[in-house]
């Protein structure tokens, strides 16, 4: 049962994976409680044209991917209190024109179109201990602001009036959360491939939130549920012959549906009880 982790590389995808949950974990919640899927996922897509201008240059790709996603943020960030048109206007058209730009330069790189299916779907059993040490940086970095910028964060994500009649200086408090998040997509990228990364970092959240209230607690249970679709994920796809990256991302969803599933059932159940009392 256990003889899949007993393989380097297997062995190195594992530990790519637990420290991918810590990450996504810390900022997925915040992403769930703020509202800010569509721009995370906006944000998954809107890598390409970094990292393929990273891949013909000769650069990092992750650090390609972090700066396109910044830009988008950036962007996002500037024209959130725009009274011409609603935030989800403004990364709409932020998304489409990033991703056509990325699509743009791959049409015109030969080299880069072969690498499209792995900058899109990852391929986390290629994980290297560079790639280790960078998911390593990032955990320890991204857990550092969170305790930092706790207060803030939390007082933005309820009421941002009331986090700046506090002096919690909400506009700072969201552009160092923007940037938590385009650090979160840029890492993740380079483990599980832009599609599958905002997977990763949507679904354990999600799930968390319905099995915990405290922030902390929800943080935590989504780095066990994160954690618990790695796993499963790289079990079966040794079996399997799956995709290993896209395998790991559609356990993360399975998992949510069953506790919701389970949480509906618990409740019906509950409800059956007192209705019968």
């Amino acid at each position: 049962m256990f003889e899949p982790f007993t393989v380097s590389f297997v062995a190195r995808a594992l530990t790519g994976g637990v420290l991918l949950a810590a990450v996504c974990a810390l900022v997925g919640v915040w992403v769930i409680a703020r509202g800010m899927t569509f721009l995370g996922e906006a944000m998954s897509h809107g890598m390409l044209p970094g990292v393929a201008i990273a891949s013909i240059v000769g650069g990092n790709l992750v650090v390609g991917a972090a700066a396109s996603a910044l830009a988008m943020a950036v962007g996002v960030n500037a024209l959130r209190d725009s009274r011409e048109f609603g935030r989800d206007t403004s990364i709409g058209l932020l998304f489409v024109g990033m991703l056509s730009a990325g699509v743009i330069v791959v049409s015109h790189s030969r080299s880069f179109a072969t690498d499209l299916t792995a900058f899109l779907f990852g391929d986390v059993l290629a994980i290297r201990e560079d790639g280790l040490l960078l998911l390593a940086g990032a955990v320890v970095l991204v857990a550092a602001v969170t305790v930092v910028c706790y207060r803030p964060f939390l007082a933005l994500t309820f009421d941002d009036r009331k986090a700046h009649t506090l002096g919690l200086r909400p506009g700072l408090a969201n552009a160092v959360m923007l940037v938590l998040l385009t650090i979160t997509m840029a890492v993740a990228f380079s483990v599980v491939g832009t599609l599958l990364a905002f997977g990763m970092l949507i679904a354990p959240s999600a799930a968390a939130l319905l099995v915990a209230r405290r922030l902390p607690a929800v943080m935590l249970a989504a780095f066990v549920i994160g954690s618990a679709a790695t796993v499963i994920g790289l079990w079966i796809s040794w079996y399997a012959a799956t995709a290993a990256g896209a395998t790991i991302a559609a356990v993360a969803v399975c998992l949510f549906f069953v506790i919701l599933g389970a949480r509906r059932a618990t409740t019906a159940v509950l409800r059956h009880r007192t209705g019968t009392a």
